[in-house]
């Protein structure tokens, strides 16, 4: 794995000791009830320190006077890589492959800015970026509205450029998501953000607003380089590369080479980009990554769900796998069982404190659901199954038995090998089917299986027993369940 260059070389700059106009921002506020942790407040500072080096540190000392033309900022930049230890250049330069002929095409446009030496562009080019790798549900997006924050004010105190702002991201409810953390930061803050749609750049620039400062966003796998009727041309937007461009997990089904991502680095070349996600495999984006709290530094900080992978996986739904009906049935019994457990502790939690842990719940991913016998089906024939009572007795016990062999290892959490999970036996062993009924099936008898459509937005199936008033799982996004593989269902 490729070093996180960037985050060490910022973090080897101390924050306090930067000039006033860098360091004198509220990092902590977000909204009325929401304020940033630590380790959000040191994603901010990080990117400031970086933002700082790019813009303002690199100074030539013979005249005296600061490096403005943005090839010599990037030259710099990379020679602070160089400094650091940074010897990979070879790596990172983008190649060029004519019989990838829209991207070769592509670069070739902007040779001006990218220009090729022995079949190859420097990474120097394209070293005006930071990355943020952070877990899913540790914040990011109250990051990137911060950080916006940030910008607006280093721009009115002219420390950086006034290039417009955008925000893309791949998926509409993390637009609406977008929304409603800006409505909410808005409630709070004097400078408003204005949110307006790519689409409506060539209006908001004729008029601009006397209010707040806006802001852009786009879907990005929407954002072209031809204009169609669903995808818009990036070139109509272009502003010559003076834009600020956030990602918000906008490489989500791009592929390493993809022409979009170097899209993004054509609208941002002369300006600068931010990419925040959950996952980065590309050796570029771990070195420019200026702030690492993925999910393994998220659970290990005390801030995510410890997580354990058991022995047992669900292979017994493959026809090739040599397994029985009742080893099936089993085998989801196992999750149920250690489910109730789980919801039986939660119970005396949240007697005497109810905000103290989550609610528990089980996420089962497969493999398939839109062929014959998809594991999706399978799976929940069994549920119906225990939820009408069709278990026999011994196939019960057995699982438990199991459950409670493999559990007395006290098997490691994944992330924390020197925390592992430990069970009261008897309490797992006392386990009662009717205890199960009762803590995921929401029911005190045994029934059949019903679907419900939520009437708001008919995007989730809720599913329950008709003995029940209350749903056992819900399926997002369920009108999607024939085109996508890796379906999730919470219990």
């Amino acid at each position: 794995m490729s070093e996180l260059f960037l985050r060490n070389m910022a973090e080897d700059l101390q924050y306090d000791d930067l000039p006033p106009s860098w360091n004198t921002f509220d990092l902590e506020t977000f909204s009325k009830d929401k304020k940033l942790w630590d380790y959000q407040q040191d994603a901010v500072k990080n990117a400031i320190k970086v933002l700082w080096k790019y813009y303002e540190d690199f100074i030539d000392y013979h005249k005296n006077e600061r490096v403005v033309a943005n090839k010599d900022r990037k030259a710099r930049f990379l020679e602070w890589y160089k400094d650091n230890g940074l010897n990979q250049e070879d790596d990172l330069d983008i190649k060029l492959d004519k019989r990838k002929r829209n991207i070769y095409k592509l670069l070739m446009e902007y040779s001006d800015d990218f220009p090729q030496e022995n079949g190859k562009i420097s990474y120097e080019h394209f070293i005006n970026r930071m990355c943020f790798w952070m877990a899913a549900g540790s914040g990011k997006s109250l990051v990137i509205i911060k950080l916006i924050q940030i910008l607006i004010q280093l721009i009115e105190r002219g420390e950086i450029p006034p290039y417009d702002i955008l925000i893309l991201t791949h998926k509409d409810d993390l637009i609406e998501q977008l929304k409603n953390h800006v409505r909410e930061f808005n409630g709070a803050n004097e400078n408003q953000i204005i949110l307006k749609e790519l689409k409506e750049y060539p209006e908001v620039k004729r008029e601009p607003s006397l209010f707040g400062t806006t802001v852009f966003y786009y879907r990005s796998d929407n954002l072209s380089g031809e204009q169609k009727k669903k995808s818009s041309a990036f070139k109509n937007y272009d502003n010559e590369g003076r834009w600020y461009v956030f990602l918000d997990e906008a490489h989500k089904g791009d592929r390493e080479d993809s022409k979009r991502q170097h899209i993004y680095s054509i609208m941002s070349r002369n300006g600068f980009l931010f990419n925040s996600s959950a996952t980065f495999v590309d050796p570029r984006d771990i070195v420019t990554c200026a702030y690492e709290f993925n999910l393994s530094s998220f659970v290990n900080a005390g801030y995510g769900k410890h997580i354990s992978i058991l022995k047992q996986e669900i292979r017994a739904f493959r026809d090739e796998e040599d397994y029985n009906r009742e080893e099936k049935q089993k085998i989801v019994l196992k999750s149920l069982i250690i489910l109730t457990y789980v919801k039986k502790f939660y119970e005396d939690i949240k007697n005497i404190r109810a905000d103290l842990y989550h609610k528990p719940l089980l996420l089962t991913l497969v493999n398939s659901v839109n062929t014959e016998d998809a594991d999706l089906k399978l799976f929940f024939r069994e549920l119906e199954k225990i939820g009408q009572g069709a278990v026999d007795e011994e196939v019960f016990r057995k699982a438990i038995d199991d459950l409670v062999t493999e559990l007395k290892e006290e098997p490691h959490f994944m992330f924390e090998e020197d925390r592992t999970i430990k069970i009261d036996e008897a309490e797992l062993k006392n386990i009662k089917k009717d205890d199960i009924l009762n803590y995921v099936y929401n029911s005190s008898a045994n029934g059949e299986i019903e679907v419900l459509v939520r009437q708001s937005d008919r995007k989730e199936l809720a599913f329950k027993l008709k003995t029940s008033d209350r749903p056992l799982c819900i399926d997002k996004d369920w009108r999607h369940i024939g085109m996508v593989e890796g379906r999730a269902c919470r219990i």
